[in-house]
């Protein structure tokens, strides 16, 4: 289990998420979600993930900018090593470093603790 891996989860129902780092809690992860479907520019960011990182559909991982007075959701969640049912696929360097700069951009920082393999 390793950073910039995709792999599926039990929330209410299957969905993938992408391995950002480890801790003490377990994985940090962000769920794939479907695509906004309108110009989010201004409000947040989102990266494409989809059948090249092992996905048999495309989605994104959506990044809201933080604003006074609004908290925004980014679908970041902590999970254990138990939460994660499957492995789907991997991202490339050069989209780990796309979700770097959306992580920054939108606040969240990019301190990254290996996970394990």
């Amino acid at each position: 289990m390793r950073r910039g891996e995709v792999w599926w989860v039990e929330f209410d129902e299957r969905r993938p998420v992408v391995l950002l780092s480890e801790g003490p809690s377990g994985f940090r992860a962000m769920q794939v979600v479907a695509p906004a479907g309108a110009d989010i520019s201004g409000l947040g960011v989102e990266v494409a993930v989809g059948v090249l990182e092992g996905l048999p559909f495309e989605g994104v991982l959506r990044l809201v900018f933080p604003r006074p007075g609004f908290t925004p959701c980014t679908w970041l969640t902590t999970l254990s090593r138990d939460d994660l049912i499957e492995r789907a696929g991997a991202l490339s360097p050069a989209k780990l470093s796309e979700i770097d700069d959306a992580l920054r951009a939108a606040g969240q920082g990019t301190e990254w603790t290996p996970a394990a393999g």
